[in-house]
């Protein structure tokens, strides 16, 4: 397990920081915190082919996060296996869903699996995302492709079909928490204020590729070309680290936070012209296109995202996702208090 501090002790940038200490957990990045500005600075078709999907991640406003530790990678599937060893946990994807949760699925569909990326035999229209995602009965973190499929040369992939509650569970056998929407952005961040992404603000600096993204035509069978080293998830650590130590911040698998969902938030934190300190989020979660579903903030991106489809691995950029709904691209890391 890798040991992480700051190669430069009182490390001080113009935004949040990081400083060497002795006492670093295995695993995980000290964050010194700080004032950082949060968020991105438009919302444009050009960020993502949907009108007006990235404006619940502007305007970007100043916030302060608490100094605090943060795992270096995704919690791997090596990592998930030995939680479910110790504690026998069943995960949500791993149990049948029930007709009062799902009142319109068809009974068939009610038997324990997950969503699982499917790729389309040809174009399709990018405002149908059905057309790419199935449920897929028997898909969990132990069978990520579904049935048939396991983990065998997966040991440090970063683990997936993991709901919120399951990232929860983990986190709290670890003696951990999920962070906050604003102190993964602090982390992810690096230090550099304001990029585009994580290591600064041209995609492939030099034609080099620093994140496990989807290259070619999206979601065509065949279409992702791999340019990147890899066609689905990678070994977490295949690219290179950020500023403060962290790696697959963009791309890869999303990852959960603990900050409920609402499209607004953003707006309401600027509009009061405070700096919040350590903001956790709203207090209930609304999206205006499903009203009646509870999400939380997922950060990060995927190796589904695609400059075709959606550029949601823009570092200041999020995601969101129902809680209790899990997937072949979505996993979490972990955080802990400072003083804990």
């Amino acid at each position: 397990m890798r040991w992480c501090a700051a190669a430069l002790a009182a490390l001080l940038l113009a935004g949040c920081t990081r400083e060497r200490t002795p006492l670093a957990p295995p695993g995980m990045c000290f964050i010194a915190g700080g004032e950082f500005t949060m968020g991105v600075d438009a919302a444009a078709e050009a960020l993502c082919a949907l009108p007006g999907s990235t404006v619940d991640a502007t305007p970007p406003h100043r916030v302060f996060v608490s100094p605090f530790w943060i795992d270096a990678t995704e919690v791997t599937n090596e990592q998930f296996a030995e939680f479910v060893a110790a504690t026998r946990y069943v995960t949500v994807a791993e149990q049948a869903p029930t007709a009062a949760e799902f009142p319109d699925a068809a009974p068939e569909l009610l038997v324990a699996g997950s969503t699982l990326f499917t790729p389309t035999s040809g174009p399709v229209a990018l405002d149908a995302p059905l057309s790419w995602w199935r449920w897929q009965p028997g898909a969990d973190w132990r069978h990520p492709d579904g049935p048939g499929s396991d983990l065998t040369g997966r040991e440090r992939h970063p683990v997936v079909h993991v709901a919120y509650p399951d990232a929860i569970a983990y986190a709290t056998w670890a003696g951990k928490r999920l962070p906050t929407s604003a102190e993964w952005e602090c982390a992810a961040r690096g230090g550099l204020e304001r990029a585009r992404y994580a290591w600064g603000d041209e995609l492939t600096p030099a034609g080099r590729h620093l994140a496990n993204l989807y290259q070619g035509d999206f979601p065509i069978a065949g279409g992702d070309t791999g340019a990147d080293g890899f066609v689905g998830p990678a070994p977490v650590g295949s690219y290179p680290e950020n500023g403060f130590g962290l790696f697959d911040v963009t791309g890869n698998v999303w990852e959960w936070t603990s900050d409920w969902y609402r499209a607004d938030t953003y707006a309401e934190r600027a509009a009061t012209g405070d700096v919040p300190r350590d903001p956790r989020g709203p207090a209930a979660p609304f999206d205006p296109a499903e009203p009646g579903a509870r999400k939380r903030v997922q950060r990060g991106g995927s190796f589904l995202c695609s400059d075709q489809y959606c550029t949601r691995y823009l570092v200041g950029a999020i995601g969101r996702g129902e809680e209790r709904t899990a997937s072949n691209h979505v996993g979490f890391r972990c955080a802990r208090d400072a003083a804990q």
